[in-house]
Formats: structure tokens, C-alpha cells, sequence
């Protein structure tokens, strides 16, 4: 549990607040106005889904003020028995960062342009989330009509001058679709426009980047050009290459995922293997659309005439 933060040493602070407010009344502080009492401005905080609040600082303040700031907001979200606070700090504050630690603030992720820390107030057990625990990438088997894969030796990673042949891999980016990363990735990597059809199967692997898990997708996607223009930054060579040559690697033979990679190219191809393909959908909680992956073609032979899903 996250110690509880303290008022300092002195003269008895008090609070009357009923309601979330502008500012506070504290009896007491230093510079007292009219009948000496100082009004503090809170933090700036709007409620989450989950009966905590979310302070997202903007204007710049100087670590004192804020200080007396986040000790006051602080008092009146337990009155209101809020849970938990999150404070998103730019980047151009971090400067209070070390203010807000000390008074029991934890560190909960960092973005390029801010970083969030937060603070349980109940006498309970934290039910805070933690951190996204999955990086998500994926792996693209590019296949034509010649019955070749289109493949990369790469200069950078853990294949850097193996001479192994691979399939296009990369990361989704935060906000990116995964049919969509994988066209990306192959255009990026070979020059290759493509066309998403399949995630073939996907694995779970963990303490891969940072400590944290990897969900890997390999996805079975339709060439549509041919001449390939390969990325200079990270790519070594790129080719076309008979897929039996590309099964028959050594490193392919020695490894387990390599191997299921050629089992399920091969059951795609000659045995009509069907995986999952994107299917439209909009959100629950608004008009987003976001995508379900699924077996069309059984779901649409298992849907009734009556009711189509096209």
C-alpha cells in the first residue's frame, strides 16, 4: 500500500469543503487573508469511470505552490472518498515530479511527452490497473502465384548477418489496426503494396522487451506488386524465394516457430487452412469502429439466411 501523504508540523489545518471547488479554505498558512484564512486553489481534476480523479496539469507552477496544491486536493478527494489520482505531468513539469513522489505518488508509465504517476487513498488494497503488459508485433508470409515467399535478411536485431531468411516483421504502432501493420511493414521493408487476408495464428511470449510480454501475429497476406525497392536503414537483402528453399533453411529446420510458420503456409495454400479475418465493429461505448478477428467464412455458412453479417 502507498503510504498516506502527511500535512506539515504547525498550526491545525482545517477543511470545510462539501463539494469538488475552485479552492479551499485553510485556517492557519502562511500570508493569512481577511479573518485569517487563505484560500489554496485545487489541482485541476475531472472524475474517472472508477471513482478516482485525473489531474491533468497544463500551466506551468512552482513546486511549493504545488505542493500546498496536492496536499489540499488530496483532503478533499478523501472526504469525497475518491480512490485513486492520476497525474499526468508533461514533460516540460517534470520538475515536480520529486514533489509529487514524496508525498507517495508512484510512477505508472511514461510517454514521449508525459509521464503519469499515481496514488491509492483508500485504506485498501490498490485496484489500480497497472501498466500495459503487451507489446504487440507482426509477422507478414507475403505469397504468389509462383508459390514463393517474399523474404528479408535483416541489418539490425538478433538475425544481423546470419544470413537467414525471414518473413517482414515489425511492432503496431500505438492507435494502428493489426491487418493494417502488416501491410505497413511489408511496403516499408520490401516496397510490396499487399493486401491483408488472414491472421494465421498468433503467439505469447513473455520478459521479451523490458520486462514486459509480446503478442505476435503472423498474418497471410496477397501481393499486389512485384518489383521490390528494400528499406536501406534495416534491411540487408530482399527477395522472392521458392518456399520449399525457404522451409529448407537450416535455422527454419532447427527452430519450432519457423517450422509451424512453413505448416501453416503449406495448410493455407493446400488445405484450404482458414484463419482470421477482420470483421467491422463499432464500439459499445461509442460510434468507433474497431475490428473482431474471426472466421468469416464458417461464421457466414453458420448464419442464418435471415440474419447476414455482410
Amino acid at each position: 500500500m502507498i503510504a498516506e501523504p502527511h500535512l506539515p508540523e504547525g498550526p491545525k489545518t482545517e477543511f470545510a469543503i462539501p463539494t469538488m471547488v475552485e479552492s479551499v479554505s485553510i485556517l492557519g498558512n502562511s500570508a493569512p487573508t481577511e479573518n485569517g484564512i487563505n484560500h489554496v486553489t485545487l489541482l485541476p481534476a475531472s472524475n474517472d469511470d472508477h471513482g478516482g480523479v485525473i489531474v491533468d496539469m497544463i500551466e506551468p507552477v512552482e513546486p511549493d505552490i504545488f505542493l500546498t496544491m496536492l496536499r489540499a486536493s488530496i483532503s478533499l478527494w478523501r472526504q469525497q472518498e475518491k480512490r485513486g489520482v492520476w497525474i499526468k505531468l508533461p514533460i516540460e513539469l517534470a520538475n515536480l515530479v520529486e514533489t509529487a513522489v514524496k508525498e507517495g505518488f508512484c510512477y505508472h508509465h511514461a510517454e514521449p511527452s508525459y509521464l503519469m504517476l499515481v496514488y491509492w487513498i483508500p485504506e485498501t488494497s490498490s485496484t489500480i490497473p497497472a501498466n500495459a503488459s503487451h507489446r504487440v508485433c507482426v509477422g507478414a508470409v507475403v505469397w504468389n502465384d509462383k508459390r514463393e515467399v517474399l523474404v528479408v535478411q535483416e541489418k539490425l536485431g538478433a538475425f544481423r548477418g546470419t544470413g537467414v531468411w525471414k518473413i517482414p516483421t515489425g511492432v503496431v504502432d500505438e492507435g494502428e489496426d493489426i491487418f493494417m501493420a502488416a501491410t505497413r511493414e511489408v511496403k516499408e521493408e520490401t516496397g510490396i503494396d499487399t493486401e491483408f487476408q488472414e491472421i494465421l495464428a498468433f503467439r505469447e511470449t513473455h520478459k521479451s522487451f523490458f520486462g514486459k510480454s509480446d503478442l505476435f501475429f503472423l498474418c497471410f497476406l496477397h501481393p499486389l506488386s512485384f518489383d521490390i525497392q528494400k528499406q536501406e536503414l534495416e534491411i540487408e537483402a530482399a527477395q522472392w524465394m521458392p518456399f520449399e528453399e525457404y522451409a529448407a533453411q537450416p535455422f527454419a529446420q532447427k527452430h519450432e516457430l519457423f517450422k509451424y510458420i512453413a505448416d501453416l503456409c503449406l495448410a493455407k495454400v493446400d488445405r484450404n487452412y482458414a484463419g482470421f479475418s477482420q470483421l467491422p465493429t463499432t464500439s459499445i461505448f461509442n460510434d468507433q469502429i474497431s475490428y473482431l478477428y474471426t472466421n468469416i467464412r464458417e461464421l457466414k455458412q453458420s448464419s442464418p439466411a435471415d440474419h447476414p453479417i455482410f
